[in-house]
């Protein structure tokens, strides 16, 4: 199984933006930081952008908040970032001739979507300020 690792870099790179801000800062750097490649970087920038979390392109010395961090929580990154915005997701193809395999998937549905709404009223609760705040902390 193959996992996003989207939400963790762009929360990353936000990170990153904030701890060094006022600096200069290419996607080189963000990318060797992240251990990615500078294309991967960029795109996330541009879903950021798109979403509002980070300002278009200035003649900023790099990519600023649109916010303060305070303001802007997980749950925020994860919608800009992730294409599917399910973190479970349901085998679709079970054997619908079995009582099992045809009852399995509404089943798991609905605890899935309980567990999904658990997820996101937490990433509401941690905004990228904590984040950076333990990252600095850890830092020194």
């Amino acid at each position: 199984m193959k996992y996003s690792h989207r939400l963790s870099d762009a929360v990353h790179i936000l990170t990153y933006l904030e701890i060094y801000h006022g600096q200069k800062i290419s996607s080189q750097d963000l990318a060797a930081s992240v251990d990615a490649n500078p294309s991967l970087i960029r795109s996330l920038i541009a879903k950021m952008v798109k979403a509002g979390i980070l300002k278009p392109k200035s003649d900023a010395p790099a990519p600023q908040l649109s916010r303060p961090a305070a303001e802007i929580t997980l749950l925020d990154v994860y919608y800009a970032v992730e294409e599917n915005h399910h973190l479970l997701h349901i085998d679709e193809q079970t054997n619908q001739q079995c009582p099992v395999g045809k009852n399995i998937q509404p089943v798991l549905g609905k605890a899935y979507d309980q567990i999904q709404a658990a997820a996101e009223a937490m990433m509401k609760q941690i905004t990228l300020q904590d984040v950076v705040d333990e990252v600095a902390d850890r830092i020194k």
